[in-house]
């Protein structure tokens, strides 16, 4: 009876010690990073997710500044925010990957509170077939293009940032930069690239009250998406089809609400949170509740991680088999 009581009072007490421990020791501390009245600077803001982050913003109350390489695109993004919301937001027109254009632009702009970094190019292709231009094209655009970025940007988020409260650099990887999936391989590194950047600037800038965040989101309802499925292959296609599409608005609202709170790791859907969850690895986490379902699944989720990998490689074993008996 008593070996019995013994069990049961451990039942209850190590989960309760395992939470105070992760309150102890769980780095960045939470924060709260107002937006109203607050200049957020998007990339990639003419449209997707980028404009429906730029419409979210300027809704709740932010000077807007949105930056893509097309004027024209610009200009209708400025008219669609200024009609749904009657907010007119600032516009400039750069390519990312030209350091001294992005530097021109953020100095026009003015100090910034949120900058999202948020532009991307996506071409699913073996690596086999697809070309070294086009391997450069996505890793320039979508990871030496936020290097440039947020180099541009830095000095002067980090300017009298005591007098101007917490600010926040959000980057928008994708959940092909938690899992490298048959077809994304140049993707998939761009994306994977972006979390060690996320993960060391934010050792470099919680000093100045800078909070980095990483925004994971699904395939999204984009015109991005509708060009990478003419070119994505039969195999990727399969692999890939359990993973549903998102709204940009949806994916915005979940980014934004994540970034406001100081998240490190954003998820979009349930599949992005256990996704989060097993590649949780060495990052950052603010909230102990959530440290603790990391710590306590950390071995369900592998297994369940194993199955999926099982899933996919057999599928692939399957279009091989197929195909060779053409």
């Amino acid at each position: 009876m008593a070996d019995s009581n013994l069990f049961y009072i451990s039942l209850v007490l190590l989960p309760l010690i395992l939470l105070f421990l992760l309150f102890l020791i769980t780095r960045p501390r939470p924060i709260q990073i107002p937006i109203k009245k607050r200049h957020i600077f998007i990339t990639g803001g003419s449209s997707g997710i980028g404009l429906a982050l730029a419409h979210r913003a300027a809704s709740e109350g932010a000077r807007v500044s949105i930056l893509s390489r097309s004027i024209d695109k610009l200009e209708e993004a400025k008219n669609a925010i200024r009609q749904s919301t009657g907010i007119d937001v600032a516009i400039f027109a750069a390519d990312v990957r030209d350091f001294e254009a992005v530097q021109r632009a953020v100095d026009e702009a003015g100090p910034i509170d949120f900058l999202v970094v948020n532009q991307g190019v996506f071409v699913a292709q073996e690596l086999e077939e697809q070309k070294l231009e086009e391997v450069r094209f996505i890793i320039d655009v979508n990871l030496m293009g936020s290097f440039n970025m947020i180099k541009a940007a830095l000095p002067g988020m980090k300017r009298s940032r005591k007098d101007r409260g917490p600010g926040s650099i959000a980057l928008m990887s994708s959940q092909a930069g938690q899992v490298g999936i048959y077809g994304y391989t140049a993707y998939s590194a761009s994306k994977f690239g972006l979390r060690g950047l996320a993960e060391a600037l934010q050792q470099e800038v919680i000093g100045d009250n800078i909070h980095v965040s990483l925004v994971f989101p699904p395939d999204t309802e984009t015109p991005g998406l509708t060009e990478e499925n003419k070119r994505k292959p039969q195999l990727t296609s399969i692999i890939a089809a359990s993973s549903g599409a998102m709204k940009a608005d949806e994916v915005a609202k979940k980014a934004l609400d994540g970034i406001k709170s100081g998240s490190f790791t954003i998820p979009c859907n349930s599949e992005g949170i256990l996704l989060a969850i097993a590649t949780a690895g060495l990052s950052p986490q603010r909230s102990y509740l959530m440290a603790f379902v990391e710590v306590v699944a950390a071995g369900t989720l592998r297994i369940a991680a194993l199955c999926f990998q099982w899933n996919w490689y057999g599928s692939i074993e399957k279009w091989h088999m197929q195909k060779n008996r053409t």
